[in-house]
């Protein structure tokens, strides 16, 4: 198919992206923000104490700081904020994490990025004696772009291949698990800090906690959206890419940037919440194909409908006690992640 304009920079031809596809994945994504608009509702509706439909809306509305109203607004309304945040971010990173390594089993948890991050906030708390988020961020940047780094490095630099990096991701993970779980052990006034927050928990949330960590997020929900049209021209191998006018070490660069706000800031707020980031990206890859000017804001809208809906879950599983999210998610994508390790076309990785 010919045009009659030159192509921009990382934008794929006509003849890969039809055009008459637009209006469907439009109207999908439309559908996808309505279920997530009811999955908000729900979070907010629902939980491990039963409370009326017209006391929830006038909790939310007419606040006269009864124990209702307490419970809705001061409660349950941060915690769904914060976890529309932090699904958002989950979401974008695993996207962008499975386009800029070719990966479809790349995730922020398979490849050692949460576990770095949770293995610096962990000696942070042991060590250092830090109890605030905004002491939290700092050392959850700094060790999730260490261990992408190392992870990077042990799986070939420029010539690592999907093989690669998944095991030098496992290795890293199971080594800074094997090392939370033993600064947990023998630190016992510790331990009570770090408990609920390594298995990944929305319980903590406040509308403070969720201002702090907001512009973190924003700014790497920003730049992940940015990269869609170079990571497309990525997409087709280097040298396509070049010819595209697409800057690949910048490209690069400013993704492990947006990975490192990203799964940094969603980890110092929640823990580490694995397989949001891998299980998004691969059902909304069926619905739209491989473009990412797509999958990104697809990935944006369903992820925060997984995360709260397992929270949701979670919360009426055990009543009147609750499951944290981090549990459910895990117990959801486990099963999924074995399935595509087993289908056909995955041997060829």
């Amino acid at each position: 198919m010919l045009v009659d304009r030159p192509l921009e920079r990382g934008e794929i031809p006509p003849a890969a992206a039809p055009p008459r596809r637009i209006a469907p994945r439009a109207l999908g994504l439309l559908a996808a923000a309505g279920v997530l608009l009811l999955v908000t509702a729900a979070s907010i509706a629902v939980g491990a104490k039963q409370i009326p439909l017209d006391q929830v809306w006038h909790g939310l509305f007419h606040y006269t700081g009864s124990d209702t109203d307490v419970v809705v607004k001061d409660v349950r309304l941060p915690r769904t904020v914060l976890g529309l945040l932090v699904g958002v971010g989950l979401g974008l990173a695993g996207a962008v994490m499975q386009a800029l390594t070719r990966n479809p089993l790349a995730d922020p948890g398979l490849l050692g990025v949460n576990a770095g991050a949770s293995a610096a906030v962990v000696s942070a708390i042991s060590f250092l004696g830090v109890t605030s988020l905004t002491g939290y961020v700092w050392f959850a940047f700094l060790g999730a772009a260490i261990a992408s780094a190392v992870v990077y490095v042990l799986g070939g630099s420029r010539g690592a291949t999907p093989i690669r990096l998944a095991l030098a991701g496992t290795a890293m993970t199971a080594a800074l698990y094997g090392y939370i779980n033993a600064v947990m052990l023998l630190d016992t006034a510790a331990l009570d800090k770090m408990r609920f927050w390594t298995v990944g928990s929305l319980a903590s949330a406040n509308m403070s906690l969720v201002g702090q960590v907001l512009p973190f997020l924003a700014t790497g929900t920003l730049i992940a959206l940015a990269l869609a049209r170079p990571l497309n021209a990525m997409a087709l191998g280097d040298d396509t890419a070049r010819a595209l006018g697409a800057h690949l070490t910048r490209t690069r660069a400013l993704a492990m940037v947006s990975l490192t706000l990203l799964c940094g800031a969603a980890t110092a707020a929640c823990g580490p919440i694995v397989f949001v980031g891998l299980m998004i990206p691969h059902l909304v890859r069926a619905l739209t194909g491989p473009d990412l000017r797509w999958i990104l804001p697809y990935a944006a809208v369903l992820s925060p409908v997984l995360l709260l809906g397992a929270d949701v879950i979670g919360r009426v599983v055990a009543r009147p006690a609750e499951l944290q999210v981090g549990i459910v998610t895990a117990l959801m994508g486990g099963p999924l992640f074995i399935h595509l390790i087993r289908r056909r076309r995955m041997a060829h990785l």
